[in-house]
C-alpha cells in the first residue's frame, strides 16, 4: 500500500506519530499539505483510515470500514484481497487535491509550484503579495507554510 501511495503522489511524506506504552510503534501517516490517511496493522487486515474520507468521492465502494462516522472513513484490506489500485490511487489524489483547497490563504498549488515567477524546485522561496497573502516554502524541507 506503501507504493501505491507514493505512486499517487509522490511528495507525500510518511511519518510516524502518536508513539505511546501501548503502540510504541506508533502511527504511520501519510501527509501532503494535511493528512492524507494512517496506516494501521491489525492480526486480520490493515486499515488505512482517511481523515477527511467522508467528503471524498469513492465511485468503486473501497471505504468498507468507519462508514458512520461523519469525518473518516476506512477500507479494510485483508490478505488476498484484490485492490484496484487505480481507484486506490484516485483517493489518495482526491484527499491530496481536498487538503490543498482546504488551507485558508494558501494561493498556490505546492504540487505545481514551479508554475509561479521565481520558482526553483522544491526549495524555492515563495512570497506573494502581502494584500492577498504570505507563503513560503521551507528551504530544507520544501514543505510550504504561511508566513
Amino acid at each position: 500500500m506503501r507504493n501505491l501511495i507514493r505512486q499517487a503522489n509522490p511528495e507525500a511524506v510518511e511519518a510516524v506519530k502518536w508513539r505511546k506504552p501501548s503502540n510504541p510503534a506508533g502511527v504511520p501517516v501519510w501527509e501532503h499539505a494535511g493528512i492524507i490517511c494512517t496506516g494501521q496493522a491489525f492480526k486480520n487486515y490493515v486499515k488505512l483510515t482517511f481523515a477527511k474520507g467522508a467528503t471524498l468521492p469513492d465511485p468503486s465502494g473501497l471505504f468498507n470500514a468507519s462508514l458512520e462516522g461523519n469525518a473518516m472513513r476506512a477500507p479494510d484490506i485483508r490478505q488476498g484481497d484484490e485492490i484496484d489500485e487505480e481507484a486506490f490511487k484516485a483517493l489518495i489524489r482526491a484527499a491530496v487535491g481536498q487538503n490543498i483547497s482546504s488551507r485558508p490563504g494558501c494561493p498556490f498549488d505546492p504540487l505545481r509550484a514551479s508554475a509561479f515567477p521565481g520558482s526553483v524546485g522544491r526549495t524555492a522561496l515563495q512570497t506573494f503579495d502581502p494584500k492577498r497573502s504570505s507563503v513560503r516554502r521551507n528551504e530544507l524541507s520544501g514543505v510550504p507554510s504561511l508566513a
